[in-house]
């Protein structure tokens, strides 16, 4: 009798297991299937409303992201699984690719702002509370290689725009010093301004003298 009840509990912990494995499994494959129409949904949005909604979509996308991935483990086709989330992946990047390129040709100040701080860290309010003692100087080195970089490039529009995010970035660091910025990145801070303020000085020269020549090219 106990070994016929010993091998009636095995069966149906057997029965159990793969009950749940089932469940388990089941439960991967819907999470995936959801992350891959939720990518085909948006993929088929009016740009305009992608626009528009981008900081909600691409929140949600993340989320369902990183769900779809963990549901691999579960998956009974793992390797399928994992081809159905790189393909989405793809479809997204290309239209996130899509939104970015129209954002910027709407607003040519934000594609500036963002070769200088990163994608939407610095919109049009020009705040910068998000600049603090332990990333500042970080930030005015990123600031100062993204000018030296593309120095060449810059209109005068584009010029008078790089000296209000300076000017903003230093109203910020004159915060972050009394909230304990530390002297060593205080003077490597210096050292950037120091070398920055010739470079901008000269192509602020250069085009205006380009605008000039331009105009009078235009009057003959």
């Amino acid at each position: 009798m106990k070994k016929r009840n010993l091998i009636l509990g095995i069966a149906f912990m057997a029965v159990a297991f793969t009950s749940c494995k089932n469940e388990a499994e089941e439960k991967a494959e819907k999470t995936v299937e959801t992350y891959v129409v939720y990518v085909d949904s948006v993929g088929n949005m009016a740009a305009a409303d992608a626009k528009a909604n981008w900081a909600e979509i691409a929140a949600a996308y993340e989320q369902r992201t990183a769900e779809a991935e963990a549901a691999l483990e579960s998956a009974k086709d793992k390797e399928a699984a994992q081809k159905k989330i790189d393909e989405s992946k793809l479809k997204f990047e290309e239209l996130k690719a899509k939104v970015e390129a129209e954002t910027a040709m709407a607003d040519p100040k934000q594609k500036l702002r963002d070769s200088f701080f990163g994608e939407g860290t610095v919109g049009q309010d020009m705040s910068f509370a998000w600049v603090n003692k332990d990333n500042i100087l970080k930030v005015y080195n990123d600031f100062y290689n993204a000018f030296d970089k593309n120095q060449e490039s810059y209109s005068r529009e584009d010029l008078d725009e790089v000296k209000t995010l300076y000017e903003a970035l230093d109203t910020r660091k004159n915060t972050v010093e009394k909230e304990g910025l530390s002297g060593e990145d205080n003077r490597k801070i210096a050292e950037l301004k120091v070398k920055f303020a010739p470079k901008f000085k000269w192509e602020r020269i250069t085009s205006k003298s380009g605008e000039n020549a331009a105009a009078k090219d235009a009057a003959n």
